[in-house]
Parts: C-alpha cells; sequence; structure tokens
C-alpha cells in the first residue's frame, strides 16, 4: 500500500515539475514580448503629441468648425474593445470585457444603438457568444498592427455617412508591471481640444484652411490612438501573464516541495516497516 502511494506521489511529482517548466518558459516569452511592446509604445508617442498639439492649436479658433468635433444626437455608439488574443493572463481579459460588456449595457438599457468593432481574439470570442451587433471582428492582429489605417478608413467613413454619432474606446492601459486597468475614452466627435491646447500662433497659416489640414489630421490622430491603445493593451496583456505564470511557477515549487517531503515520509515509513520485519523475524529465530 505504501509502495503504490509513493509511486502516484513521485508521478505527480514529475506531472508538476513539467507543468512548472512550461510556465517558466511562458513567463520569460512574457517579459521578452513586454519589454518590445513598451518600446513600440514610447516610439509613437512624440509623433502623436505633436499632431494632437496641431489639433489643439487650430481649434483654438473661435471660427473653427468641424463634422469631426460637431455632435449629433443620433443615439448611436460605436464601441471599440480592445482584448488580448490568448488566455492565461489572470484577470486581464475579464477586466476589460467586464467594462465593455457594462458600456454596451448602458447605451442600449438609455434606448440607444449600439454595434461593436472587437478586436483581440477574446474580444471577438465574449461578443459573438451575446446578442450584440458585432459589424467588425479583428483577431490576432496586436503583434502585426498594419491594418490600423484600414481599420480607422471603416471608422471614420462610418461617422461621416451617420451610422453612428460617437465612438468609444474600451481598453487596457499599463500602468505598472503588476498593474494593469480597463479604462474606456471617446474619440469621436473630438471634445475639448480648445481646453487642451494652448494659445493660436498668429504666424501658422494653414492651406487650403485650418478645417481642411484639422479634417486630414483626423485619420492620423484616431489611428494614433488606436494604434497607441492596442499597443498599451499587448503590453498589459504581457505584464499580466508574466505575473500569472510567475505566480503559477511559485506555486508549482511550492507544491513540489509539500511533495516532496510527502514522499520522503512514506519512504521513510517504509524503510522503518522493513527494519521492524527484519528485527521481529531475527527475534523470532
Amino acid at each position: 500500500m505504501a509502495t503504490a502511494n509513493m509511486k502516484d506521489v513521485k508521478r505527480r511529482i514529475k506531472s508538476v515539475e513539467s507543468t512548472m517548466q512550461i510556465t517558466k518558459a511562458m513567463q520569460l516569452v512574457a517579459a521578452s514580448k513586454l519589454r518590445r511592446a513598451k518600446d513600440k509604445a514610447v516610439a509613437v508617442q512624440p509623433f502623436f503629441e505633436t499632431l494632437f498639439k496641431t489639433m489643439c492649436d487650430i481649434s483654438c479658433d473661435r471660427a473653427f468648425k468641424s463634422v469631426y468635433t460637431k455632435k449629433k444626437f443620433l443615439n448611436s455608439t460605436l464601441l471599440i474593445v480592445v482584448a488580448g488574443d490568448r488566455g492565461l493572463a489572470g484577470g486581464f481579459n475579464s477586466n476589460v470585457l467586464k467594462m465593455a460588456k457594462a458600456k454596451a449595457d448602458d447605451v442600449l438599457s438609455s434606448g440607444g444603438q449600439l454595434r461593436v468593432m472587437a478586436v483581440g481574439k477574446k474580444a471577438v470570442e465574449f461578443f459573438e457568444k451575446r446578442d450584440y451587433d458585432l459589424v467588425w471582428k479583428y483577431p490576432q492582429i496586436a503583434e502585426s498592427i498594419d491594418t490600423v489605417i484600414d481599420i480607422v478608413e471603416d471608422i471614420i467613413a462610418g461617422f461621416r455617412n451617420g451610422d453612428y454619432d460617437k465612438v468609444e474606446l474600451v481598453y487596457t492601459t499599463f500602468v505598472s508591471a503588476l498593474t494593469q486597468e480597463p479604462c474606456s475614452l471617446q474619440i469621436l466627435p473630438v471634445e475639448d481640444l480648445d481646453k487642451l491646447g494652448g494659445r493660436k500662433h498668429p504666424s501658422t497659416i494653414y492651406d487650403p484652411s485650418p478645417e481642411e489640414v484639422f479634417d486630414g489630421m483626423i485619420p492620423q490622430y484616431i489611428g494614433g490612438m488606436l494604434y497607441s491603445a492596442i499597443v498599451d493593451s499587448y503590453a498589459s496583456e504581457q505584464a499580466a501573464r508574466r505575473t500569472a505564470m510567475e505566480s503559477a511557477t511559485d506555486n508549482a515549487g511550492e507544491m513540489i516541495d509539500n511533495l516532496s517531503l510527502l514522499y520522503n515520509r512514506a519512504r521513510q515509513a517504509q524503510i522503518t516497516q522493513e527494519l521492524t520485519e527484519i528485527s521481529s523475524a531475527t527475534i523470532g529465530r
């Protein structure tokens, strides 16, 4: 009986060791991907900040008007949800999808119309299983996001055609290696640029007009926001996965220690029993 128990414990130790090797490898891969994602996020910031500042300067003009800053009252929303492509990342996907569902339910409960754009395999799977109008699906584009411009063109075309009067983005922002927070951001119509910008430079001349320059910058602006959100979300996913796999590796190591202690105790008990049997046989003679 003790021998059979020892075999089970030894088999369990080997199984946990195999799992520990996998979680350790996934932790290292996630850490490597996290560094690359952070580099991408940092690289895009100077361009986006300059673009945003220019748009703020243009909007400071009181006579400025644009279709992208005009509020409509159709009560129709496009919700862009950015989630991960894989699991095993702790509560990363569930947290952002929970926020997205709450936003979607708020729109529908107020009598509005809702369309959903899902970015990431987990977001696609989540909204496919539920009764939402999923109009665009973009799984597995986080590592190669060259299609962002095509996505932006679809977003802008729908907004200009009046398919929706508001575009809201839900994604996870990278706070630190241990903290990632889901957040939401309205990207259309563009609001409060005049409050965020500084004074208009009188020496700046926009040709053919400030409005046309502003409208021409909108695709790059929205593309930059979407690109930053996807990269930020991807970095958050890798950070969450690294933390989850580190915790799993530590738990596996603790489990191996406990199983090894159990195995050693069973082995010692077996040795003690064999010695007792030998002693009894010797005394019996």
